[in-house]
């Protein structure tokens, strides 16, 4: 069977501005001896094995070693409560990597699954700030960076990165608290991206 999703994504580690773990792929140490990230993704249209997947949110937190290419990352699921059974078995399935995809290639690296939760999800994304509320696990709002220098407006935009998506708008955080999964930090006025993301295999 096969799987499409199409949406908007954000993140937010504790890295300074740019995160070069992301930038590297992977094969750069971040800035901190460990990399503590969160990212969101909504769903805006989606179908895994025949099921709709539109309208639903997905948020995947990790801590990892600096350099994130060691593995032995502790990654935990946050599920849309929103999510009926099928749904959120199928959207398990996409961003833990069963299926294939992006997440498949990020599964070796992965030491510890500290489990998936489902909770109340509120995500809103207008192009240049994004804002993520997973129940009180995670609170995330980032702004996209605009160089004052820039006469375009357009913002400051990485390319060639690969994963979620090639193009990626960096920015910086205002609020990212995350407790979950034994997992807790702050890390507002550090790195973020966001791009749209568009899945399938």
């Amino acid at each position: 069977m096969s799987w499409h999703v199409e949406g908007t994504y954000f993140e937010n580690c504790n890295c300074d501005m740019v995160c070069p773990c992301s930038t590297s792929g992977l094969t750069a140490p971040a800035d901190n001896d460990r990399c503590n990230v969160a990212l969101a993704f909504h769903v805006d249209t989606g179908e895994v094995n025949g099921v709709d997947v539109g309208g639903l949110t997905v948020c995947v937190v990790a801590d990892t070693p600096a350099l994130m290419s060691d593995g032995g990352w502790k990654l935990g699921v946050l599920m849309d409560a929103a999510a009926s059974p099928e749904q959120a078995e199928a959207l398990a399935g996409v961003f833990g990597g069963q299926l294939g995809g992006p997440m498949e290639g990020l599964t070796p690296l992965i030491g510890e699954m500290a489990g998936m939760e489902s909770l109340e999800i509120s995500y809103t994304d207008d192009g240049r700030t994004h804002q993520v509320r997973v129940g009180s696990a995670v609170d995330m709002a980032v702004e996209d960076f605009v160089s004052p220098l820039d006469a375009t407006g357009l913002g400051v935009k990485i390319s060639g990165i690969g994963f979620p998506a090639d193009t990626l708008a960096a920015g910086m955080s205002s609020t990212a608290r995350v407790d979950v999964f034994g997992m807790s930090w702050d890390n507002a006025g550090k790195n973020s991206f966001s791009a749209p993301f568009a899945w399938s295999a």
